[in-house]
């Protein structure tokens, strides 16, 4: 099967398998693309959640929605990375084979073109302030690719590019939750901020997962982002979580300049980050959780700056 064909209709009469793991992979490639079969299949290095990866030989990847609410991704970067891709300045992913529903697995899936790069730790970059103005101008690029008929935010995108008022009861749930441990005035008033500065502009196509897992370097420079699976077109705010997850002081405010950003886009990104902090901030992996700790602190101080 093609890039291009279309596949059978996911099926809803299947549960997902337990285990989204080598075997089931093989057993989809060997039915689907025979011509595959004979390749060697591994996880990746670095996994994720929404999807599960795999390398296929050493030129390309398998990847698999690990359940119903990831799986109409699949089409939708089917359609779309091959339009958007010859319009951006680093690599995206290249679809190769557009898997259907199959061995006991319920959803379609993707054959990608493996992209040779690891992922933007802080620790891995030479220049954070070239590598903010670099992603600066990729997201530059992508705001400018023609938008008409593009997916409007919706369940495809977890609400990016949607309002933020989607997440206010759960944002403000976690305020809540957490006021032994938060400055809840400041917390609020960031988060009130952002509900006020409203998107009023045309829409336009956004990422809408730019975390340090998505982007890929190479000798210390931005070489590729990934993973579109939240894409669509509407409010690019989200794309600026960014700033305060990675970027920091010069960095920070040279990723705001190249983009060109005015003061309500600026709050609404501010809003994205610290929803995305608070439902961090209790989970399971102490990782993440200090993580979100962190992002909390830099909100914050230039919340303090600001004022």
């Amino acid at each position: 099967m093609s890039a291009s064909s279309p596949p059978d209709v996911p099926r809803t009469d299947v549960t997902v398998p337990d285990r989204i793991d080598v075997t089931l992979a093989r057993r989809l490639v060997a039915e689907q693309f025979p011509q595959w079969a004979h390749l060697p299949i591994r996880p990746v290095e670095v996994g994720g959640w929404d999807n599960r990866t795999f390398h296929l030989g050493d030129a390309m990847t398998v990847r698999l929605p690990s359940g119903a609410g990831y799986a109409p991704q699949v089409a939708k970067e089917q359609r779309w990375l091959p339009v958007l891709g010859p319009r951006l300045p680093v690599e995206v992913p290249t679809p190769v084979g557009y898997g259907r529903a199959g061995a006991g697995y319920p959803y379609t899936w993707s054959v990608y073109g493996w992209i040779d790069g690891q992922t933007a730790r802080a620790e891995r970059i030479d220049d954070l302030t070239r590598f903010a103005t670099d992603l600066a101008a990729f997201l530059r690029a992508l705001r400018r690719v023609d938008a008409t008929d593009g997916p409007a935010a919706g369940p495809h995108s977890a609400w990016r590019g949607g309002p933020l008022s989607t997440y206010d009861a759960e944002t403000r749930s976690a305020i809540e939750a957490h006021r032994e441990r938060l400055p809840v005035d400041a917390v609020t008033a960031i988060w009130q901020a952002a509900l006020d500065a409203t998107w009023t502009g045309p829409p336009v196509w956004f990422h809408g997962d730019i975390a340090y897992g998505n982007l890929l370097v190479r000798d210390g420079r931005l070489v590729a982002v990934i993973d579109f699976g939240c894409c669509g077109v509407g409010d690019p705010a989200c794309d600026t979580v960014i700033a305060w997850t990675l970027l920091h002081g010069a960095s920070r405010a040279a990723f705001r300049a190249a983009l060109g950003l005015d003061d309500a886009t600026w709050a609404r990104g501010r809003g994205w980050a610290l929803w995305k902090a608070l439902i961090t901030l209790d989970d399971r992996d102490p990782a993440k959780a200090e993580w979100a700790g962190r992002v909390l602190d830099e909100l914050l101080a230039e919340h303090s700056v600001a004022r």
